[in-house]
């Protein structure tokens, strides 16, 4: 294989991202990477997990889906602003997602003018949100999500919906991402009042994020919105890869990606 040749290797499949291998098999219905792989591999999001990367032989690109969710919550759950047990994920992917592979699912007939669940109540992102969720929150964190398919090429935008804990402020919120996110190059934090679009994203390797705080409610939903085919997959690739070579973290990245 590549890495007993020394090569360092980028995966954007599935098989390095659970750490359990029980769980691969629980989600995926067949047998994973061995135990030494799974130890060895890094989670590759970027902006989470940017040092680990850098010395990493190994690492598992996340899926799209995850981008958007884990980039949000992330912050949230490592500062102990929101109620952990308490988090819905409503998605939604352009038709792009699902792959290049003929399917009645993606066949236009069946897409165009059609809005969709699917995956419920266990679509196979669920185990990596909830991992990678789980070490930001120091505890066990289950979420409840909904995937949904819509009729664009590519876009995915992610509805969060949480509670903060007493005595949190719309202040806070505003200052952790800040904190966090203030200086990343593809991650852009919208002014208060303005939430994403996938329009806005469309071929780049951004993730924009926004949030709306409800007083009547005492809810704080967060929104956050990629191309599934960048940030969302070959872009991270890409970032992944430059923070590995020690290069500009935005080579390449700068550009748009028009097809499809």
């Amino acid at each position: 294989t590549a890495l007993k040749q020394g090569k360092r290797v980028i995966d954007l499949g599935a098989d390095f991202r659970l750490k359990d291998p029980e769980v691969y098999k629980e989600w995926y219905q067949i047998e994973g990477a061995d135990k030494e792989q799974l130890t060895a591999a890094v989670y590759g999001l970027s902006e989470i997990n940017r040092k680990k990367i850098a010395h990493s032989m190994l690492v598992a690109n996340p899926g799209c889906y995850p981008t958007t969710i884990i980039l949000a919550l992330a912050p949230l759950l490592e500062e102990k602003v929101i109620d952990p047990s308490l988090m819905i994920i409503d998605s939604k992917s352009g038709v792009s997602g699902a792959g290049r592979g003929t399917s009645l699912n993606t066949h236009y007939c069946e897409t165009n003018e059609n809005l969709k669940a699917y995956g419920v109540p266990k679509h196979r992102h669920i185990p990596e949100i909830e991992q990678e969720l789980s070490l930001k929150a120091d505890q066990k964190v289950q979420v409840s999500f909904t995937p949904h398919l819509i009729p664009i090429t590519r876009g995915m935008l992610s509805t969060i919906y949480t509670v903060p804990l007493e005595g949190i402020e719309p202040k806070d919120i505003a200052e952790i991402y800040q904190a966090y996110y203030g200086t990343e190059p593809f991650i852009r934090l919208l002014p208060a009042g303005e939430l994403p679009h996938t329009k806005w994203v469309a071929g780049t390797n951004y993730c924009d994020l926004g949030y709306s705080w409800d007083e009547r409610t005492g809810r704080l939903t967060l929104f956050s919105a990629i191309d599934n085919l960048v940030k969302g997959a070959a872009g991270q690739a890409v970032q992944n890869m430059n923070i590995m070579l020690g290069l500009e973290e935005t080579l390449g990245l700068l550009g748009t990606a028009i097809y499809p």
